[in-house]
Parts: structure tokens; C-alpha cells; sequence
């Protein structure tokens, strides 16, 4: 009752209290850390308490994996900075050249790998920047800023893990598994209603809503994997079964007629099985059962006895003995090559620039202006809308900017020793879990704690005057305005872009394959990077305001077309195709290299070679018609994203 009673005013107040409870709890180990790096006499002891709140994650495993990411993303940035800062100290020019290379190289590495690893790259990136840029005119002091900044981080992350240990919960499977089922029965009884009912060759509103969950979940994964092999191994195979659910769904197009009554019921007793909880053993042995007697389908049994297999792999690895992946059906992820070329050439011209000004000029705030373009630059590259971001970033670095001002001016003065200068920082940290954990200001509170701290440093005699101070304030604040600018004006990037990159490189794999000797040896592993950008490509259409129905379906026609070029490589290199269905083949290939420019074109060359292929190529006559349907239906798609 009493927690109802002192809960209810700070609900009314607009507070979020699990967020308020983890925010404190954040806030609190911020001081902590802060209080352990000072007694350790450490320099910088407010780079721990940044740690802190940089490394504050919802479960014990993330929080355990990020901590160990950051430590480990500091120490290359570190040991970056003190080799750029000992090769040009004398150099401002040459820093600014090592400095934008490194972190180009930086930012093109977070944007290809995935999770908490693409953090340590971008963490990388603007560690060697800390260190380059605050000590370019101390050479001799680089080694103990170095050492200072890893000591700081790792007190960071100690007191971060082990005060949340305490009090955050672990990583639970229970509600990732129950959507898994939930997701998969609903598709098996989609499916068991094709095989009983048929239908038309377009997803129906049910199975729009079972792509839209897929999509979802896999975005979900990484988060979920972090802290624990078993989870890493449980999410792979999880993967796996997504990928043979969109096999399954593409190949489930084919059915325009239905009556098949005994696979339709062992589907919908395996969907039974798995939404009511029972043992999935029984549910596999169902689908095996269709998949078997669905043989006249190959594509679509391929893909029945891949679920099986991927949920026989899914329940090993949640009781720690695994067993191989489907190899039909192993993950690929998709890997942003296309948005890391763009991210580096950003971050290289914007702080080129910059730092010619700054090693022109002299002036030190540009430093400062350089260290938080670094940030923006690297962390946010990877957001859909990092322009739409900033404005939200400069908010609540300017109240950090503030809060500073006011702990150096008017709060610290009063100050005895070092100790009562740290003591009167922890109320500036505590602010920022109340803003963190209001509705109007939660999206401010994280930039808020980081700036204010970082403006911060607890020495004395205070020897800063308002006038030295406000223009390295304003150089932090303004650092998101100027990234904002870059962000609009050097390869503006949004959801819908995003989207677009996406659909050219699905499009050009599929030419690149139509031009490959050697395609059919990559047929699995284009397959699964297609099934992945699928589900990326779904979640750009929802966050871009796009029809999710038109994107799903150009993807699932990009990927009939992928396995029509794998027919007819097939085709061309059959010892028992005659030379005029050879022939064929091959013309249809070679439209099908120009497929972005002349899709018109490529839809003629497999109508005729659907005509053309004998009746011994029976299968690869349906999946050459579905593809020239596919790309009759779906040209504006193929090539609007040009």
C-alpha cells in the first residue's frame, strides 16, 4: 500500500517509474564510480561515471557483454590516440589527417558488423579522438592521459556490472520463445489454409502481419543473444527458423489449388502443438509428416523439413546440447557495405574540415568541436533518421552545458578540498535520472549526463574563468548543429534511403548472379542474405511511412527472380538439357544482367524461356513462370530505388 501511495505522485507527475528505478539505480553507480576513480587519483575520475551511464543496459547479460565491449573498444582507441599523438605532436595537420583516417576506418567497420560489436568500433573511433585532442600539445604527457582514460573506463564498467548485477534481473527467454510460437503456429495454419483452400499468388493480410513479427523479432536478437553462448547458439538457430519460414512463405504463392486435406490437418496439429505449449517434438514430427507427403512441392517441402530442423536445432541449444544448423537454411546477415562506404567519406570530409580550421587557426574550442563531431559522426551513422536525432542531442547537451556551468560557478566555489568537489556532483548526476525517467525529457537525459560530466573535472585550485570556459561549452554544444548539416548535406540518409540501398543491392546480387559461372556454388548463401534484407527491408517500409505491403512483396519478388537465375544456371550446365533449352537459358541470363535498367526486357526472355524448357524441367517451368509474374507485377519496385 505504501508503495502505491508514494508511486502514485510521481506517475501523476509524468514520471515513468521502471525507468525512474533504473535510472537511479544508473545514477547511483555513476557515483560510486566517480567516487572510486577520484580515491584511486585518477585524473579524470568523471570519465567513470560517464562509463557508467554509457554502459547501463536492462539485463545482466547485456550489461556484463557492453561493459566488456567498451573496455575492450578504449583500449584500441587508446593505444590509437597515444600513436597519433607521438607520431605528429608537432603536427596539428598531420593529426587531423591520422585522426579523420582512423576514424573513417572506424565508422566503415561499426556500420558492417552487428551489435555490441559495431559499438566497439565506433567506440574506437572517438577514444583515440579523446586522447589526440586533449593532449595534441603534450607529448609527454600522452602516455598518463592514456592510462588515465583505461583506468577510468574500466572503473566505469566494474562498478556498472557489479551494481547492476545486484539489482538488474537476467535475460529472460520465456516471452521471445512464446512469440517464436505463436509467430510460427500462425504461419503453419496460414499455410495449412493454402494447401486446403489454395490462393492467389500475394501475401494475405495474415501473412503481412506474420512478416511484420518476423521482422520485429530479428530485430530483437542481438539484444537477446548478449551475455551468454547458449543464448548466442538459441538465437542462431532462431534465425534459421525465420529464414525457412520465408522460404515458406514464398513457395506457399505456388498453391493455386488446394484439397490436400491430410497435410493441411498435420499442420494444423503441429501449429496446435506449439501455440499450446506442448512438447515441440510432436509439432516437428508434424511438419516432417506434411513436408514428406508435400514432395510434389520440392521448394516447399525443403522449406517444411528446414523448420523442422531449425526448431530441432532452436530446443538443443536452450538445453545446452547443440546440433548443426539446416545447412538449407543457416543465417547470413546482411552486411551494410553501401551505408559504411557513405558513413566513412561523412565522417573524414566533416572532420577534415573542421580540423583544417582548427590547425589554421589555433583556436582550442575547434578541438572540442572535433572530439564531439567524432561522437556524432560514429554513434549515431547507424540510426535510420541521425539528422532528425540531432536536434533532440543539442537539447540536452545545452542543459548539460548548463548544469556544468552552474557545478563550476556557483556550486564548486563553496568547495573546501577535491573530496567536497566530487561530493557536490553526484546531486548533477541524480538530475539526470529524472530527466531520463520523464516522458517530455527522457530523450534528453542520456546527453545530459554526458556533457555535463564531461565539462567537469573535479581539481583544485579552480582555475577556469567564465570567459575560457563558455567557448569550449559551446564548441561540445554545437556539435550536433554541425552534425546535423552533415548529416543533410553529405549522403543524407532516413529510413526510406536506407530502404532504397537495400532494394539496389538485392537487385544488383541478383544480375551479379545472372553473370557468375560459379552462382549455383552460392546459392544458399545468397538465399539467406536475401531472406535477411527482407526482414530489414519490412521494418525500413513500417519506420518510413511505405506501404509494407508493396515492399514485401518487390523483396519476395526479387527473391523469385534469384531463384529463377539459380534454374536456369542449373539449366545451362545440365548434361541433359538440349542445346536449344541451353540456349534459352543463357539469353535469359543475359537480360536478366541488366535486370535494374531493362526489367521490361528480362520479363520477355523468361517468358520464353518458360515456353521453351521440355517437360523434363517441370519444376523449373513453375518457378520460371512465378518469376516472370513476379517481375511483370513488380517493375516500379525493381527499379524505383535507382
Amino acid at each position: 500500500m505504501k508503495s502505491t501511495f508514494s508511486a502514485s505522485p510521481l506517475s501523476k507527475l509524468g514520471f515513468d517509474l521502471p525507468k525512474l528505478r533504473f535510472a537511479a539505480q544508473t545514477a547511483f553507480a555513476a557515483s560510486v564510480a566517480l567516487v572510486i576513480a577520484w580515491l584511486l587519483g585518477l585524473e579524470h575520475p568523471q570519465w567513470a561515471a560517464m562509463t557508467v551511464w554509457a554502459t547501463s543496459q536492462p539485463t545482466r547479460g547485456q550489461l556484463l557483454e557492453k561493459g566488456l565491449f567498451r573496455a575492450g573498444g578504449t583500449f584500441v582507441g587508446v593505444a590509437a590516440g597515444i600513436l597519433l599523438v607521438l607520431l605528429f605532436s608537432s603536427s596539428p595537420l598531420g593529426m587531423v589527417i591520422g585522426l579523420a583516417i582512423w576514424v573513417a576506418g572506424c565508422v566503415a567497420a561499426g556500420n558492417i558488423l552487428r551489435g555490441l560489436t559495431s559499438y566497439c568500433a565506433m567506440l574506437a573511433a572517438y577514444s583515440a579522438s579523446m586522447v589526440a585532442l586533449l593532449d595534441i600539445g603534450h607529448p609527454d604527457h600522452v602516455f598518463a592521459l592514456g592510462l588515465d582514460r583505461l583506468g577510468t573506463i574500466l572503473t566505469g564498467v566494474v562498478a556498472s556490472v557489479v551494481i547492476g548485477w545486484i539489482f538488474t534481473p537476467e535475460s529472460g527467454e520465456a516471452e521471445i520463445v512464446g512469440r517464436m510460437r505463436h509467430m510460427t503456429a500462425n504461419l503453419l495454419r496460414a499455410l495449412a489454409l493454402r494447401v486446403r483452400n489454395g490462393g492467389a499468388k500475394q501475401l494475405t493480410p495474415a501473412e503481412e502481419r506474420i512478416l511484420a513479427d518476423m521482422a520485429l523479432a530479428d530485430e530483437q536478437f542481438d539484444s537477446h543473444a548478449a551475455g551468454s553462448l547458449r543464448r548466442r547458439q538459441s538465437t542462431r538457430a532462431m534465425r534459421s527458423i525465420l529464414s525457412a519460414q520465408i522460404a515458406l512463405l514464398l513457395s506457399a504463392r505456388s498453391l493455386s489449388e488446394g484439397n490436400d486435406i491430410e497435410i493441411a490437418a498435420a499442420l494444423e496439429d503441429a501449429a496446435s502443438l506449439l501455440e499450446g505449449g506442448e512438447d515441440s517434438a510432436l509439432a516437428i514430427e508434424r511438419i516432417n509428416l506434411a513436408a514428406a507427403k508435400i514432395n510434389h512441392f520440392p521448394d516447399l517441402a525443403e522449406a517444411l523439413h528446414g523448420l523442422g530442423n531449425a526448431i530441432t536445432a532452436f530446443r538443443s541449444a536452450r538445453f545446452e546440447k547443440p546440433v548443426p544448423l539446416p545447412t538449407a537454411f543457416s543465417p547470413v546477415l546482411h552486411r551494410d557495405w553501401h551505408g559504411a562506404r557513405q558513413s566513412a567519406v561523412r565522417a573524414f570530409v566533416s572532420l577534415m574540415l573542421v580540423g583544417l580550421a582548427w590547425s589554421l587557426t589555433g583556436w582550442h574550442p575547434l578541438a572540442f568541436l572535433m572530439l564531439g563531431l567524432s561522437i556524432m559522426t560514429t554513434i549515431f551513422s547507424t540510426f535510420d533518421n541521425p539528422a532528425g536525432l540531432m536536434r533532440f542531442v543539442m537539447k540536452g547537451q545545452f542543459l548539460g552545458a548548463l548544469g556544468a556551468l552552474v557545478c563550476n560557478f556557483v556550486v564548486w566555489p563553496f568547495a573546501d578540498n577535491t573530496f567536497q568537489l566530487v561530493l557536490m556532483m553526484i546531486p548533477f548526476i541524480f538530475a539526470s535520472a529524472l530527466l531520463f525517467a520523464h516522458k517530455r525529457t527522457a530523450v534528453l537525459g542520456f546527453d545530459y549526463a554526458m556533457v555535463s560530466l564531461l565539462l567537469l573535472q573535479p581539481h583544485l585550485p579552480l582555475t577556469l574563468d567564465l570567459a575560457g570556459w563558455i567557448p569550449n561549452a559551446a564548441a561540445v554544444v554545437a556539435a550536433p548543429v554541425v552534425a546535423f548539416f552533415v548529416f543533410k548535406g553529405i549522403y543524407p540518409v532516413d529510413a526510406k534511403r536506407r530502404l532504397n540501398a537495400l532494394i539496389r543491392m538485392a537487385v544488383d546480387e541478383v544480375a551479379m548472379l545472372a553473370r557468375a559461372e560459379d552462382a549455383l556454388d552460392h546459392r544458399l548463401v545468397w538465399r539467406a542474405r536475401l531472406h535477411h534484407r527482407l526482414l530489414r527491408m519490412v521494418c525500413y517500409a513500417e519506420r518510413s511511412g511505405m506501404p509494407v505491403h508493396e515492399v514485401a512483396e518487390g523483396a519476395l519478388a526479387v527473391l523469385s527472380l534469384g531463384k529463377a537465375v539459380m534454374e536456369l544456371q542449373m539449366i545451362l550446365r545440365s548434361e541433359r538439357a538440349t542445346p536449344a533449352e541451353r540456349r534459352v537459358a543463357l539469353a535469359a541470363l543475359a537480360r536478366l544482367q541488366r535486370l535494374d535498367r531493362e526489367p521490361a526486357k528480362a520479363a520477355v526472355a523468361l517468358n520464353r524461356a518458360a515456353r521453351r524448357v521440355g517437360a523434363g524441367w517441370l519444376p523449373s517451368l513453375r518457378l520460371l513462370s512465378d518469376a516472370n509474374d513476379a517481375l511483370t507485377q513488380h517493375k516500379v519496385f525493381l527499379t524505383a530505388a535507382r
